[in-house]
């Protein structure tokens, strides 16, 4: 069976596999854009009087970058080019804004530049890892290192200040152990980060892709909407009374034209025939439908919609098979059915029961090719804009009374 109608994108299966825009936007926004940030609002409280410090502008707009650049780099998230470029926005309007208040003097800073630096390397390192994927790894392994070594050069811009005779040359500066000790201990860090990444990564990967197939299965067996509906709603697949619209449609000559063509040519056409149908009854809100042989079963919110998506079959898919001495025939009812998931403990699938879907099977018995034929209470449904004629009644089996019907399509 499959699902009816489109809907939006990202739906809820896509959002629980590759996480909601929000997830998206904080993971973007604290795992990278905002690193360079904190450091440096964390630098500059340090260096002058916290207070002043915070009652300015300076940490809110270094803030205000880094958000605008996240939402920027989580909606072109795997766009190559858009790597490096989006990360050069969270520097770019910083310096713009900041230039503007302080002049000359703000390019004197070295934590200024250093922002310019490591949004320029972190960029760079990402755009690599879109242009060369069997490199993924290592990249990611450099990116970190890179990105937790901010900790370690924005601890040397603070050195030379509070401690400037021990920063005048790299050899003095890594006299003092405890400089080495942060030096190494940052790099270290920095290449676990990588690796744990690289190892999370993996299973990510490997977890999307069997999320991706068993969402495709799952969508062959219950469709689209019944899917998104049960992740949303686990018990939207509880059994339930509802009125449906329910239609039948087989091809008339089928066994015939079977036993003198091969197999392969049986099951080209059963394709041609599924695949046609299955664009109809998607564009006309088809709630559920399944194959089987040359027939297919369809549920519908409402009759409209099953004789819009009839009149279709009827033109495109009886015309496509009349070239092979084939055609449809159509049966339609409207009545309540018990829908749900059916079935034992380990195998189960989405179905419908009831007299209404064994009327329709039996109208569609009576049909010939090229007929839609429409019970006496669907034709009850319908409006006067939908003529109905040739008013049959039809002996089938089972039924204690006869079927009364109307042809659709005189």
């Amino acid at each position: 069976m499959k699902a009816f109608h489109h809907v939006s994108t990202p739906t809820l299966i896509e959002e629980s596999i590759y996480g909601t825009f929000r997830a998206r936007f904080a993971l973007e926004l604290f795992n990278n854009t905002l690193y360079f940030p904190i450091t440096n609002i964390l630098y500059e409280l340090l260096m002058g009087h916290p207070l002043d410090y915070l009652r300015s502008s300076d940490p809110y707009i270094i803030i205000v970058a880094a958000l605008i650049q996240a939402y920027w780099l989580t909606c072109q998230a795997e766009k190559r080019l858009h790597r490096l470029f989006g990360h050069l926005i969270g520097p770019a309007i910083y310096t713009f804004i900041e230039a503007s208040l302080e002049g000359a003097q703000f390019f004197t800073e070295p934590n200024h530049l250093a922002y310019w630096f490591f949004s320029i390397a972190i960029g760079i390192v990402q755009e690599l890892k879109l242009y060369l994927p069997r490199f993924s790894s290592l990249f990611t392994i450099i990116e970190n290192a890179t990105r937790v070594s901010i900790l370690f050069f924005m601890y040397g811009i603070f050195e030379t200040h509070v401690n400037h005779d021990q920063t005048l040359s790299l050899m003095s500066f890594f006299a003092d152990p405890s400089h080495v000790f942060v030096g190494m201990s940052v790099m270290i860090i920095g290449l676990s980060i990588g690796l744990a990444n690289v190892t999370a990564d993996t299973y990510l990967k490997k977890l999307r892709h069997t999320s991706q197939m068993l969402k495709t299965y799952s969508e062959w067996l219950l469709g689209r909407d019944l899917l998104v509906r049960s992740l949303s709603d686990p018990t939207a697949l509880q059994t339930t009374r509802r009125e449906r619209t329910i239609l039948f449609m087989d091809i008339r000559g089928f066994t015939a034209w079977s036993e003198v063509h091969t197999p392969e040519e049986v099951v080209d056409l059963l394709n041609e025939y599924y695949r046609r149908s299955e664009s109809i009854l998607l564009q006309h809100s088809a709630i559920k439908w399944k194959f089987t042989a040359d027939e297919v079963m369809a549920i519908f919110p409402h009759i409209q919609a099953a004789i819009a998506a009839a009149n279709r079959m009827i033109d495109e898919i009886h015309r496509f098979l009349t070239d092979k001495q084939l055609g449809v025939g159509i049966g339609i009812d409207v009545g309540p059915v018990v829908e749900g998931l059916l079935g034992g403990a380990n195998v189960r699938f989405y179905d419908a029961m009831g007299d209404t879907v064994n009327t329709a099977k039996r109208i569609e018995n009576h049909a010939q090719a090229g007929e839609i034929l429409i019970s006496e209470r669907a034709q009850q449904y319908l409006t006067a804009t939908i003529p109905v004629a040739n008013r049959r009644e039809l002996r089938a089996k089972g039924k204690s009374q006869a079927i009364i019907t109307y042809l659709l399509n005189a």
